[in-house]
């Protein structure tokens, strides 16, 4: 989906960064397409965070009947108890404050939970969380540790072929100064505080380097899944969800030069 009504908020800058071949060395220097230059809109990053986690939840509550299937009738007055519905042996039953009665206010199965968001504002946040990616400042501020002073990290395209194993990939990420931040994912990795343990969240693993590559198919791919905290996305379903993790911009993105043009055609926006 192109944006193309955008233009007045483009800033009127280039952003220049380098390109790593596969040795880790720098090849190049490119400029970032006009979507890079778009401004930072946090209220809308959040409301499209919102609207693509709630899209997940699975509804639930309570059965309607739960606590009423009984046969309790309300007696009258003039016996001395609470006006409660009774059992003929005198047990209270159905009422909030009795034994088996029904719960005050359950969570009910046909609430809406989900925040729709419209088509719009959910592209404009992509692209506005992608023009994060290039901003260090927004990238440290969400944790993240690297020595590039220029963002996001570009490569080539042989990367995504050649390098094939996970060890290769801690020495292409070393060379290029983003090992560190795997290790601190991996550090940060522990078990749970709470009830999470028991509903299948049992470890908590703070996210990690993003690669932006051409197809879930590459060797690349493949060789970077096992690490800690790494996300792979490629330019037809990137998602809110990749470049904003819990609603905050800034996500530490690296972008393989094919998969850049990709997404310089998929959301276009003309310069000033």
């Amino acid at each position: 989906m192109t944006l193309e009504t955008i233009t007045p908020l483009a800033f009127k800058e280039k952003i220049k960064v380098n390109v790593y071949g596969v040795d880790g060395n720098v090849v190049g220097e490119i400029e970032l397409p006009e979507l890079f230059n778009v401004p930072i809109r946090g209220d809308l990053i959040r409301r499209a965070f919102l609207s693509a986690f709630t899209a997940m939840l699975q509804p639930k509550g309570r059965d309607p009947l739960a606590g009423k299937r009984t046969t309790a009738k309300y007696w009258g007055v003039g016996y001395g108890l609470a006006r409660v519905p009774r059992l003929p042996n005198g047990t209270a039953r159905f009422v909030v404050s009795t034994r088996k009665g029904h719960a005050a206010f359950p969570p009910r199965p046909d609430e809406r939970i989900h925040e729709e968001v419209n088509k719009k504002e959910r592209v404009m946040a992509i692209i506005s969380a992608l023009a994060a990616t290039s901003r260090p400042e927004l990238v440290r501020e969400r944790g993240h540790v690297f020595t590039p002073s220029r963002l996001p990290v570009i490569i080539v395209d042989e990367a995504e072929s050649s390098i094939s194993k996970t060890i290769q990939v801690r020495e292409y990420l070393e060379k290029i100064g983003l090992w560190s931040d795997v290790e601190r994912s991996m550090d940060g990795m522990g078990i749970r505080a709470g009830r999470g343990k028991m509903r299948g969240r049992t470890y908590v693993e703070p996210r990690s380097i993003l690669f932006i590559v051409s197809s879930y198919s590459v060797p690349l791919a493949k060789a970077v899944r096992n690490l800690p905290g790494v996300d792979i996305a490629t330019p037809g379903n990137l998602s809110i969800l990749h470049l904003a993790p819990g609603g905050v911009p800034g996500r530490l993105t690296v972008i393989s030069m094919k998969a850049l043009n990709e997404l310089a055609s998929k959301y276009r926006v003309r310069p000033l």
